[in-house]
């Protein structure tokens, strides 16, 4: 087991602005998953997305994926269990586990999918309090953290208010017919949809999407299956994203570095949504 004081040291973390050496606020670290599932029809696969409440701080209003913030129980978590990756990569990935059954009630990156009464008994739990660990032990859960499998990580270097550390895992949800429901605390809604229609909705302003989850967006639209993605982002996972202000063509663009995987890679500032 690894001592649990040493986990908060993460060799990837960067504290300073790689572009203009400035020093960096500190960020939050999070994680969230993007949950794949076949589409009936045989087409593109669906997403799984949550609406924010328009009362949240942080994306309120915005579509996203399910995930949060990493807790101190996810580190103590992942210091007892058996995972072989680095403890700050098995945390978060615990992280977006705990954060999607509190967000949806679906149970993604077990050994075995735990049964809906049981998911809906721990999330009942853990909204009353009950820490993620404690939910675990009493059910018997074991995980499999490599049914999460790395994507991207964005960590915007601008010295606002609430600045996350933001890992993003890939997931497929095999069983078509799990019942998810809304927690209808953090969120107000929650919905399967194809990239691409999730484009058109914010296309129509139907629907909000911030900067990294458009971007992101765009690049699971290239995608026609989950099998797809998780070669692609084989690729281009282990780079940290640091989005950036340029000036293009008299027009400050937000921008991404263009060698990551991503279709379009930089939005007038005056257009972004960034949280």
């Amino acid at each position: 087991m690894a001592d649990p004081a040493s986990l908060s040291t993460d060799p990837h973390i960067q504290t300073v602005d790689p572009r203009t050496g400035e020093p960096l606020v500190e960020a939050t670290p999070a994680a969230t998953i993007i949950v794949f599932r076949d589409a009936e029809d045989g087409g593109p696969p669906e997403l799984l997305m949550v609406e924010r409440s328009s009362q949240m701080v942080f994306a309120g209003g915005a579509v996203v994926f399910p995930g949060g913030r990493v807790d101190p129980d996810d580190h103590l978590l992942a210091a007892r269990i058996d995972h072989g990756l680095d403890l700050e990569d098995a945390a978060a990935r615990i992280a977006a586990i705990r954060e999607t059954i509190e967000e949806t009630g679906l149970g993604i990156g077990f050994a075995e999918t735990p049964e809906r009464a049981a998911l809906a008994a721990a999330r009942a739990a853990m909204h009353a309090g009950a820490v993620f660990s404690a939910v675990c032990r009493d059910a018997g859960w074991q995980f499999d953290l490599s049914a999460l499998t790395p994507f991207t990580r964005w960590r915007p270097p601008f010295n606002e208010r609430r600045v996350f550390d933001t890992r993003f895992y890939l997931a497929r949800c095999d069983v078509h017919d799990h019942i998810v429901e809304v927690d209808a605390t953090e969120n107000r809604h929650l919905f399967w949809a194809t990239a691409a229609q999730a484009l058109a909705l914010a296309d129509e302003g139907k629907l909000k999407l911030i900067f990294p989850t458009r971007r992101n967006m765009e690049r699971l639209a290239l995608f026609g299956s989950h099998a797809e993605a998780v070669e692609q982002a084989s690729r281009f996972s282990a780079r940290m994203i640091m989005p950036f202000i340029e000036d293009r063509d008299g027009t400050p663009h937000l921008c991404i570095p263009d060698d990551l995987g991503y279709p379009v890679t930089s939005e007038p500032l005056g257009t972004s949504m960034r949280g």
